[in-house]
């Protein structure tokens, strides 16, 4: 796809080529988004442009009452940035907020090269890292969901596209034409969605009744690292954000007691709307489970909005009511970031041992501070966690002999 123009009933391959791509990135401050605001947002914004395979070379800010209708951003901004892509050989310029249609095209016009926004770069790395036949559904759906409304602001840069929607040039019936399609396209993925999901809802019946422990969190806090470490299996961990795209189950075992545990797709900030609704059916497990973990990455500045971040999603996906077991991990990581290398080892563990309590006063004693990295704290969280998993069992089954 370029900016938004994905061929109608092809999978997507990728936005950005194998080859490095050269990026800039532009956001804007507003009343709604403070400048330490959008400043953190573009970090992000940069580590999804690595993940999908472009190198930043530079930022770009404005700060504005409101985003312009036509172009997003001001003039005279529009004009800086369009010397400086022109005087780098910049191929692509990727904007924090969502693009209309309309705005994609003006913009192409303006800066004559590839205009992507936030949503259509996550949902590039999402069709990227798609490997099972319902991930690759639902991130195609997610695609043709956002790109239906964008049909008509995008028609004249659709045509130029080889493979592109509908050839026959600009006109009302041939993007009626393209809408159908798009909507025909959309009803048939749902249909084959609701396929997989009743094939998923027959494999988790015949789970029979175990205790389920989902691992949730926000993107690239650790939760595959963690999943390896407790249930000793290999399930793919990468420092780059969605890793983990499809919900993995494994069977564990704990002092002859099994259960279910699942990890799921990290979470992130504005994430498209259309994506969360076309992953619902892949946090069944979480809708499901009995027992929620939480993993926080403890090292990050921002680790508290990113908790809050998760909690809202899973009030959104009505979950929010369930049991949550905080783990903060990465502590190696937060010991890097903050410590001297000459803090006497003593002061060193009188802070951690503050850092402990003061989330324990805030989130209660359901939480661990552990690195799944180097297996620190490990020991101690599945002690906690095999004691919290019995719990659950001795009230599901109070009148039943011990049949783990």
């Amino acid at each position: 796809m370029s900016g938004t123009g994905w061929n109608v009933g092809a999978t997507a391959n990728g936005l950005l080529s194998p080859d490095k791509e050269k990026a800039v990135l532009v956001g804007v401050i507003t009343s709604q988004q403070s400048e330490a605001q959008v400043m953190e947002y573009m970090d992000e914004l940069e580590f999804l442009a690595e993940t999908a395979g472009a190198e930043t070379l530079r930022r770009f800010t404005q700060k504005l009452p409101q985003p312009d209708s036509r172009t997003f951003i001001g003039k005279g901004k529009l004009e800086e940035i369009a010397e400086y892509v022109e005087l780098k050989e910049i191929n692509l310029v990727i904007f924090d907020d969502d693009l209309s249609g309309k705005q994609v095209n003006l913009l192409e016009t303006a800066l004559k090269v590839k205009i992507v926004d936030r949503s259509s770069l996550i949902l590039d790395i999402f069709a990227n890292r798609a490997q099972t036949a319902q991930a690759k559904t639902q991130v195609e759906l997610a695609q043709m969901q956002y790109l239906l409304p964008r049909l008509r602001g995008l028609w004249t840069h659709l045509e130029r596209q080889r493979g592109g929607i509908g050839m026959r040039g600009p006109g009302e019936k041939e993007i009626e034409t393209d809408r159908r399609i798009v909507r025909d396209k959309i009803s048939q993925l749902k249909k084959e969605l609701e396929k997989i999901e009743r094939q998923n809802q027959t494999q988790r019946k015949n789970r029979g009744a175990m205790v389920r422990v989902a691992l949730v969190g926000y993107t690239n806090v650790g939760k595959s690292t963690l999943m390896n470490l407790m249930s000793k299996s290999d399930v793919f961990a990468e420092n780059k954000l969605f890793a983990t795209l499809d919900t993995t189950v494994r069977k564990v075992v704990w002092e002859a007691m099994p259960f279910l545990l699942s990890d799921t797709v990290g979470f992130i900030r504005k994430l498209p709307h259309h994506l969360v609704e076309s992953f619902k059916s892949t946090l069944d497990e979480v809708r499901e489970s009995d027992l929620l973990i939480h993993v926080i990455d403890i090292a990050h500045p921002q680790y508290e909005d990113h908790l809050k971040t998760v909690t809202q999603t899973l009030n959104e996906l009505k979950v929010g009511e369930k049991d949550v077991f905080y783990v903060f991990n990465k502590l190696d990581a937060y010991r890097d970031a903050y410590f001297d290398e000459r803090l006497e080892p003593e002061t060193q563990k009188e802070i951690e041992e503050e850092l402990f309590q003061s989330l324990v006063s805030q989130y209660g004693d359901d939480i661990a501070l552990v690195s799944a990295q180097t297996g620190e704290g490990i020991s101690d969280l599945r002690n906690r966690l095999a004691s919290r998993i019995k719990e659950i069992y001795r009230i599901r089954y109070p009148y039943q002999a011990k049949l783990w």
